[in-house]
């Protein structure tokens, strides 16, 4: 699994790799944890190289004095034109059968070659892990969603004007597409993207052209689940349009995992007044796909918070944990305008050391809360503080801050932070209006882009 060997280049005594793909995807997330490397590499499923100091992985059997195994990942612009060759002959080979919209677990072995040679900067990684830990990861992956590029471009209908998948490789593809009867194309890939896995966006612009298809890019980060809370709303108010100018549309982004599908059933939620969980289930059991849940739901209360009357009186919408850092075997009470109107202080939880959490139930608004610390009312100094209109000075929470004005680079939380989750939970029916309202509003009033050909 994983085996690789090196080359020497008769030139100055540099290196090439030859990575073979193994048959089944393997998330380097599950042993690294660190969300830099989940992005950069594509989340970690490709590409990547592993060995065993002892064995060749590809046994998976662990030895006697058991061994370490290694493992490298980097970024695609590494590829080389030879090796982009080798792939592609040797996909196209494997799927000549394969039809264009059926979504195949990878066959091909061959990921690529590389070089150091390869003019440009990149994002290498590369570490040790036990063997046993490499295997226990590799059951826990399972299942997992495994984007390879190799096979080209997949994709699904969801509805008669819908259809969802991967980005778009060749000007081949474009063809493919308006032979299906696709006049449109919504792209969340972005520049750098496509540039990483060898895509010419300017082929593919001017097969648009070629074939009368309106093409929309608008960029969304890939693994940033913020980015697409922030950009959902657009996104729907673009598909909206398209569809309303009887435009049969491709949403489309890299993977076609998640921001192409969860645009779609955040249209089919706010738009055709589908509950979330029926949107979900629907597109995903058409199309093979995981989609940032969370980011739906916290991008829905944003939109009817747009045309909210600021009023605290609906259903919770998000669970906040309050924390407090004191000192142990403090009594720490909770107390704000949200118990009781100040009326029924709630006991924290003391969670080990100086740390009390309380989780309370909120909807969408602007709180003032305090702490009762073994009798005297405080407020925390590490949390935003306001003064009310008798001038006491306050802590100060907005649930469900809009995202379109928060600011556009996230810090780092603090461990002393309170915790804000969005709630998913059924609708109101004025919630349901509301909703609606605002999801037209960003697509007729607020979008500044002109459906026109490019």
């Amino acid at each position: 699994f994983g085996l690789f060997r090196k080359m020497l280049i008769e030139k100055t005594g540099s290196f090439s790799l030859v990575l073979e793909r193994p048959f089944s995807p393997f998330p380097i997330q599950y042993l690294l944890h660190l969300s830099d490397l989940d992005m950069l590499y594509n989340r970690g499923r490709v590409p990547f190289v592993t060995w065993n100091k002892n064995l060749l992985s590809s046994n998976l059997r662990s030895p006697e004095g058991t061994g370490n195994s290694g493992y490298a990942a980097f970024s695609s612009k590494f590829f080389t034109p030879h090796g982009w060759k080798l792939l592609t002959r040797h996909s196209n080979s494997l799927q000549s059968g394969t039809p264009k919209n059926i979504l195949s677990p990878p066959i091909s072995p061959l990921v690529c070659v590389s070089s150091e040679q390869e003019p440009g900067d990149g994002e290498w990684g590369y570490g040790n892990f036990p063997l046993e830990e490499y295997i226990k990861a590799l059951d826990r992956s399972k299942g997992e969603l495994h984007y390879n590029h190799a096979l080209g471009m997949r994709y699904s209908k969801i509805t008669e004007q819908i259809y969802v998948g991967s980005c778009i490789q060749t000007e081949d593809d474009v063809e493919n597409l308006s032979d299906t009867g696709i006049t449109a194309i919504l792209n969340f890939q972005g520049g750098t993207e496509a540039q990483n896995w060898g895509i010419d966006s300017q082929k593919i612009k001017d097969a648009c052209q070629k074939s009368e298809i309106l093409m929309i890019n608008y960029p969304i980060r890939d693994a940033d689940s913020f980015d697409l809370r922030k950009k959902l709303p657009l996104c729907v108010g673009l598909l909206l349009r398209l569809l309303k100018k009887n435009h049969r549309v491709f949403v489309t982004c890299t993977t076609g995992f998640d921001r192409s599908s969860a645009s779609v059933i955040a249209y089919l939620h706010w738009m055709t007044d589908t509950s979330l969980h029926a949107a979900y289930s629907f597109v995903t059991g058409l199309h093979a796909c995981k989609p940032d849940r969370p980011a739906i739901a916290w991008a829905t209360w944003d939109l009817i918070a747009i045309v909210d009357d600021g009023k605290h009186d609906e259903p919770p919408t998000h669970a906040v944990t309050f924390v407090w850092n004191g000192h142990e075997g403090e009594d720490v009470l909770l107390v704000g305008d949200f118990t009781g109107n100040w009326k029924e202080p709630i006991k924290a939880t003391h969670k080990g050391g100086p740390r009390f959490e309380t989780e309370v139930r909120l909807s969408q608004g602007k709180y003032y809360y305090k702490y009762i610390i073994n009798g005297d009312w405080r407020h925390s100094t590490t949390s935003p503080t306001e003064r009310d209109d008798r001038g006491n000075t306050n802590n100060i929470i907005v649930v469900g801050d809009v995202a379109s004005v928060r600011p556009t680079v996230q810090q780092q939380p603090r461990k002393d932070a309170n915790i804000i989750k969005v709630i998913e939970r059924m609708l109101t029916e004025s919630e349901r209006f509301r909703l609606a309202k605002a999801a037209r509003c960003i697509a007729f009033s607020v979008c500044p882009i002109r459906l026109c050909p490019k």
